[in-house]
């Protein structure tokens, strides 16, 4: 433990922090829906709704998704489908199937509760350390510390922690900072406070140090490098891939789409179907190639529509979109992925990816196209 660390934890002052952050919070916490219903289900769906997500952006969605499923039960009877479809936008499904598959734990284990006890919550599919938690102390009151991006940014700056946070050693010691930090007496509202300071003052560029209410306790500060912490040795560039999209019409003016498998990247959406460019290979040769190999189908390639690129986590993409058209062959998926033909207007009640949502409003533009679909 460093010394910065040691004056920081001496008992006077880890009481004295504890009230100035409660008092800032009770004044400048900001009003949302998960936290002044109080209600388990919709703090333990916001906390899911908030990983990789921010507040601004979760909110809508959550109101949408509390007027679907109201409760846990609610949310455990619905087909998968409609949850995705619900979830559309939001990024990161494999929060969504997790949250589906837990709310079916908890409808059959726990009589629809959201169980209080921190074994009973962490093993529900999705929730991990963080979110457990969270729940536990803003639902239960019950005194875990939490530790996600916000609060690892402010414990650094506050101990002068220079350590690379990706690295579970320095982790183990944050949280286990984390958990000494933590109000014993009212422990949801000191997370909340944690996390809030993080996302509103202490911010990862140009934080608002003069607003922050714990000031005179930061080590960062004093030392004029708040902008030092936290540090985090730079990933390597993510790779590219090229993807050919083929957009298949048949003669009845519909559309092919495939539903991706639940268990992988993206599980449970449905896309056009594509495939990855291979070395000096022509995009549309791609399309033809991967539409004869999948599905056993002969195409044209008429056009190309639209190109986008989208990052993801551990990679980035270009798509690049072609109006196919079918010739010969009735498709069948080799992976036994479902497929379907729908009309561009029945698209709206399937979950699509958000890049392939944006494919869909283009090819509603070039359907305006006059002679384009002729």
């Amino acid at each position: 433990m460093s010394q910065a660390e040691t004056q920081f934890l001496a008992a006077d002052a880890l009481l004295q922090f504890r009230k100035q952050l409660l008092r800032w919070y009770k004044k400048h916490a900001r009003v949302l829906p998960w936290r002044s219903s109080g209600n388990p289900y919709h703090i333990w769906l916001s906390e899911i709704m908030l990983q990789q997500t921010r507040v601004d952006q979760a909110r809508p969605y959550f109101e949408r998704f509390v007027a679907a499923f109201p409760d846990v039960n609610t949310l455990a009877e619905a087909p998968l489908d409609d949850v995705l479809l619900n979830w559309e936008g939001l990024g990161y499904y494999s929060r969504a199937r997790n949250l589906h598959k837990a709310a079916k734990a908890i409808a059959s284990e726990h009589a629809g509760k959201v169980p209080d006890a921190y074994d009973a919550i962490r093993a529900l599919p999705g929730i991990g350390p963080y979110t457990a938690a969270a729940v536990l102390s803003i639902a239960f009151g019950k005194a875990y510390g939490v530790l996600d991006g916000n609060v690892i940014r402010v414990l650094t700056r506050l101990t002068c922690n220079g350590n690379d946070v990706t690295k579970g050693k320095t982790r183990r010691h944050l949280q286990s900072l984390s958990d000494t930090l933590v109000s014993p007496d009212i422990p949801g509202d000191f997370n909340q406070a944690m996390m809030e300071l993080g996302a509103t003052v202490c911010t990862p560029k140009k934080p608002k140090c003069k607003a922050c209410p714990v000031q005179d306790h930061c080590c960062a500060f004093a030392a004029g490098a708040v902008e030092s912490f936290p540090f985090a040795k730079k990933k390597a560039p993510l790779p590219h891939y090229d993807i050919a999209v083929a957009i298949i019409r048949n003669k009845k003016n519909e559309y092919l789409i495939q539903r991706r498998p639940e268990d992988g990247m993206l599980g449970g959406l449905w896309q056009f179907p594509g495939g990855k460019q291979e070395e000096e290979e022509p995009l549309g040769t791609t399309c033809h190639r991967e539409m004869m190999d999948e599905f056993g189908i002969d195409i044209s390639v008429d056009q190309p529509i639209h190109t986008l690129s989208h990052a993801y986590t551990h990679f980035k993409i270009t798509l690049h979109a072609f109006l196919c058209t079918l010739q010969t062959g009735v498709p069948a998926s080799k992976n036994e992925t479902p497929l379907q033909w729908v009309t561009l207007t029945q698209m709206d009640d399937f979950a699509f990816s958000r890049s392939n949502r944006r494919l869909i409003e283009q090819l509603l533009v070039h359907q305006q196209t006059p002679g384009l679909f002729d």
